[in-house]
């Protein structure tokens, strides 16, 4: 029986796919760049992908937007990194990984149809932490006022660390520091990403540990230093990681809202939070063997809202994705995704790597051919392949 191919979560036609990029509303649309490679089922030298959507539901594929291609990417490829519309531009950040230079910082330039490589790439060379770039990743970029701010993640001698970066012109970066250093959360800082919501700031990270999770803290930032409140896992998986975030200015309304990051740095006479909302895509790994007819391997979660309520980080299905949810409690046969039966739950549940059975009537799930994601009452998530539960 041929792979089946899930109807709202994206997956490529073919090929491995790994941690969404370059998140992004351009020019009336949504765009999702990702790790890709299009020759097998494994991980192996880096492209960046790219689909669109209207809805964050329905995904088309577009040619690939990046090839390893230059000198200073030609290894290991194009890794992990971030987007920023200015006006008609689209600039894309990525980490470039070659045998000469290590994981350096990359600058491409779009129209979001056509990507150009800056000429003076890398525009950041060295990790201030560790001259042999082994580990010097994924950047993401934001604005901050009238100037730039974007953090990288690395990790030296099992100290993991979030670095901090100030820019004017996207080209010429400064360092400003470390803005999170721990030797308890993983050897490396993966996908960091630095965000505000709802009048607070969240710095979110990737945990390369032996059972990879995702790093939520809640706390301040005041454009040099994060202030961490408190250590928070929304998001349970265990089929989840390397998620990414971005703002969408698109009101309910149909409005264009306020970026709450340029509140924040006194950029805007808006004093609210503008009615925009934050937006959450992760990954969906397999942690267990392929179908032997395989042709892709790896899917993006249905996107999330990102919320602080009483203190905690809650993610909530996209309002779009709403009909889509059923009440948990209901157990119906899985049948093919798009029917009724497709589209109720199993009773499996999954907390971290262990099973979970609490039900609550107000939780919901989403099914969609293998897989399920579970948004609970309290705002934490559950992501899994029915099929690798049963496992």
């Amino acid at each position: 029986m041929p792979q089946q191919k899930s109807l709202y979560h994206f997956e490529p036609a073919k090929g491995w796919i790994n941690d969404p990029n370059g998140l992004c509303r351009y020019k009336g649309r949504y765009h999702a760049f990702f790790q890709y490679n299009p020759y097998s089922l494994h991980w192996d030298r880096m492209h960046w992908g790219h689909a669109v959507s209207d809805d964050l539901l329905h995904w088309e594929e577009l040619p690939i937007a990046l090839y390893p291609d230059q000198a200073y990417d030609n290894g290991l490829g194009c890794f992990s990194g971030s987007a920023l519309v200015e006006g008609d531009t689209l600039y894309l950040m990525y980490t470039s990984v070659s045998e000469k230079y290590g994981q350096t910082q990359s600058l491409v330039v779009s129209d979001g149809k056509h990507f150009e490589k800056y000429a003076g790439n890398p525009v950041i060379r060295t990790n201030p932490l560790d001259p042999s770039n082994r580990d010097f990743r994924d950047p993401k970029v934001f604005r901050w006022g009238t100037e730039y701010r974007m953090v990288c993640g690395t990790g030296v001698d099992g100290l993991a660390s979030i670095l901090l970066y100030g820019s004017v012109d996207l080209i010429h970066w400064e360092y400003m520091g470390p803005i999170f250093q721990s030797r308890n959360y993983g050897p490396v800082a993966e996908c960091p990403d630095l965000y505000p919501v709802d009048g607070r700031w969240i710095l979110m990270f990737s945990r390369m540990e032996k059972v990879r999770t995702e790093q939520f803290i809640l706390g301040d930032f005041d454009g040099n230093r994060f202030i961490p409140e408190s250590f928070q896992q929304p998001e349970k998986g265990p089929n989840f990681y390397a998620p990414q975030t971005f703002y969408d200015d698109t009101a309910s309304d149909g409005k264009t809202a306020t970026n709450p990051a340029d509140i924040a740095a006194g950029n805007s006479d808006d004093k609210t939070d503008g009615a925009g909302r934050r937006i959450l895509i992760g990954w969906m790994p397999h942690y267990a063997p392929l179908p032997s007819d395989a042709v892709r391997n790896g899917a993006f979660t249905i996107p999330r809202e990102v919320h602080v309520r009483e203190g905690q980080i809650c993610l909530d299905p996209i309002r779009e994705a709403v009909p889509l949810l059923q009440p948990w409690h209901v157990s119906t046969a899985a049948g093919p995704a798009g029917t009724a039966s497709g589209l109720a739950n199993t009773a499996v549940g999954f907390s971290g790597n262990t099973a979970d059975t609490t039900k609550k009537p107000s939780d919901r799930i989403l099914s969609d051919g293998d897989i399920r994601e579970i948004f609970h009452a309290d705002g934490t998530c559950e992501t899994y392949y029915e099929s690798e539960s049963r496992g």
